[in-house]
């Protein structure tokens, strides 16, 4: 019987078109931001346990073990009070100057934290992300876990404080959940910034202490924020109080102190903090997905 040869079905398609129907894609594509938002959640477990292992690694180095994310923000908490409360007078201007201060330092010192974890999110995982193939945000997301899950351990602690400082119990108090939710939302996107940006500009990493000292001042956690009325007048003054750290530092005292003077109603406060965290969140967010491809290579 003479061979009769079959076509195939593929036959004549287009290496293109072959790749297409039997789900192929380029090596090395850049996945659209709804398929790389996919991509993370089916990562989520292995952002949660690669946060669990940086929390359990940097514990295990020290003797106090767990004991420093209560003593860090309490010492610093300390040495600031020493300078701006006693020597300076400060403490005279309000009654309730030492959670005033606690406040502030603990909350800037969450996103200090965090832009400090974001900047190695990258480059300390160098070989990991060349030795495996995974959407490269699961690391900035899991630096902000941890930093996340440091900050609710000092927030039990700045809770003791400001109660023994005098102030009341209120329900007011339950304003701290969605205050920390759009303070981590505005944190993961500046992590996911400086993640990227230190891998073009590695020089940065020198400016960033002054970058922060600078920010520090600028957002009235040493002082009260009535004392930029008395030096700054119409933009200039409107500008410092749109300050994000300003902006988060004061809703958190508004949350947890009474009779506080605040930079703004807080009506505003808390249009500002949703337009920061949703701007800063989004922003940053994109900015690392832009650069998906380049991570681990050069």
């Amino acid at each position: 019987m003479p061979e009769t040869a079959v076509a195939s079905a593929d036959a004549g398609l287009s290496l293109k078109e072959l790749a297409r129907r039997h789900g192929l894609s380029y090596s090395g594509r850049l996945p659209s931001l709804p398929e790389y938002t996919r991509q993370l959640w089916e990562y989520r477990h292995f952002i949660r346990a690669h946060a669990g292992a940086k929390i359990t690694s940097s514990l295990g180095n020290t003797k106090l073990g767990a004991v420093w994310q209560v003593l860090t923000p309490v010492i610093n908490a300390a040495v600031y009070y020493v300078i701006f409360g006693l020597v300076l007078n400060t403490h005279k201007s309000m009654d309730n100057f030492i959670s005033y201060l606690c406040i502030g330092v603990f909350v800037f010192q969450f996103t200090q934290s965090s832009v400090q974890i974001g900047m190695n999110s990258i480059t300390g995982n160098i070989g990991m992300i060349r030795a495996l193939h995974f959407p490269r945000a699961t690391l900035p997301i899991s630096a902000a876990l941890v930093e996340i899950r440091n900050f609710m351990v000092a927030l039990i602690v700045l809770f003791g404080i400001v109660l023994v400082d005098g102030e009341p119990l209120t329900f007011q108090w339950l304003l701290v959940a969605p205050i920390l939710l759009l303070q981590s939302i505005f944190n993961i996107g500046l992590i996911m910034f400086m993640a990227r940006y230190v891998t073009k500009m590695s020089d940065v990493r020198q400016l960033v202490p002054f970058i922060m000292r600078f920010w520090l001042y600028g957002s009235a956690v040493l002082y009260p924020v009535t004392q930029f009325e008395s030096v700054l007048k119409g933009w200039m003054l409107q500008v410092v109080e749109a300050n994000p750290m300003l902006v988060f530092i004061e809703l958190y005292r508004h949350a947890l102190l009474e009779g506080t003077t605040l930079a703004n109603v807080p009506a505003v406060l808390w249009i500002q903090a949703v337009a920061w965290s949703v701007v800063v969140g989004i922003l940053g967010f994109v900015y690392f997905w832009r650069g998906e491809k380049g991570y681990g290579r050069g």
